[in-house]
């Protein structure tokens, strides 16, 4: 059996594979994030046997190599040694973890994600914030929603950009003359900027959502900041516009104390009220069907263009938007619905 370990730094991704024996059978190669596509060509090249582990802090990944059949666990951060300020553990480490401490990875579910497992502990932390988001929500820096008494409705999609789905779902935009707002990661900024550079050109609102899209309890201060400010400069870059003002913490991952550092960071935190979970390989009509059940006056609606294959919710959206079109709502982007009604800033209900 060989294990394959996926390390991310500010470039890229990098693969190290090792046998039984924990010596490496290929050396290692880095790959720009616009050719992870070469990376997950090279896994499967590598066969059925093969055991692939990444780690916590790396959520852009795992999705569209489990879309390629691959198997793909999680090494959490008591198997690993520190990580540096921007990156993950050596791919190296992350291989040997799989054949020294195998039986405590975590294997991922295409239907659960990068947090399969932690779901109750991510909830717990979610609920323990409470106060905190409520705080930051009297500070007009904590969104979720809308004035539900105004009938529009926000767009967003978070991981991207990521061709093809990017460019696919851009091009419905500008054929309704919909408005969105896309959450970024700043390992694709760079490689992909055309994408960033058209979303600005046709007036949707950008967003940071961090560089690596990790689990934000598992980051220490400094190192949420730089992924923060980093993702910001390379989506100011890109774009050819000024830094962005909105956040979404991957996953809605948050505690108390992450709270009181993205107060610190000036940003406004964005979730969102509307989730189909489009991300589970589910089809184009119950994403439809679920956002159409579930929308309300000042809705914030959460799909996603990147992180895996998207086609579904690329077909999705010509059926959400004519569906909302014909109910009477309008769509804005989120920074503009913070504006028509700042009563909106309070905690989910």
């Amino acid at each position: 059996m060989l294990h394959a370990g996926i390390s991310w730094h500010p470039g890229g991704y990098r693969l190290a594979v090792i046998g039984p024996d924990g010596r490496p059978v290929r050396t290692p190669g880095d790959y720009p994030s616009h050719r992870a596509g070469e990376l997950i060509t090279e896994l499967r090249r590598l066969g059925d046997g093969l055991t692939i582990v990444v780690e916590s802090t790396n959520g852009t990944l795992d999705g569209r190599m489990m879309a390629a059949g691959l198997r793909v666990h999680r090494a959490d951060p008591w198997l690993l040694p520190d990580r540096p300020l921007l990156g993950s553990v050596p791919a190296e480490e992350l291989a040997l973890a799989s054949l020294r401490t195998g039986h405590g990875l975590v294997r991922l579910e295409a239907h659960r994600g990068t947090q399969t497992g932690r779901e109750d502990e991510l909830a717990a932390q979610i609920a323990s914030s409470a106060d905190a988001d409520r705080e930051l929500a009297s500070a007009g820096r904590f969104f979720s929603h809308g004035d539900r008494e105004r009938r529009e409705v926000a767009l967003t999609f978070d991981d991207g950009p990521l061709p093809p789905y990017t460019g696919r779902i851009l091009d419905i935009l500008e054929r309704y003359g919909v408005p969105a707002t896309f959450f970024c990661v700043g390992i694709n900024a760079g490689g992909f900027a055309e994408d960033l550079a058209r979303m600005s050109e046709h007036g949707h609102a950008i967003g940071n959502h961090t560089w690596s899209h990790p689990f934000l309890p598992e980051l220490s201060r400094p190192q949420l900041a730089e992924q923060i400010d980093r993702t910001a400069e390379a989506i100011a870059e890109a774009s050819g516009g000024g830094r962005p003002r909105l956040f979404r913490p991957p996953y809605g991952s948050r505690t108390p104390e992450v709270m009181g550092w993205l107060k610190e960071s000036g940003t406004t935190t964005v979730l969102w009220d509307v989730a189909p979970d489009d991300w589970a390989l589910r089809q184009a009509d119950a994403i439809a069907r679920d956002v159409l059940a579930d929308v309300r006056p000042g809705s914030v609606i959460l799909l996603h263009d990147g992180g895996g294959d998207r086609s579904p919710t690329v077909d999705s959206l010509p059926l959400i938007i004519e569906g909302l079109l014909e109910r009477g709502f309008d769509f804005v982007r989120v920074d503009d619905m913070i504006e028509h009604d700042r009563s909106g800033l309070v905690v989910p209900s």
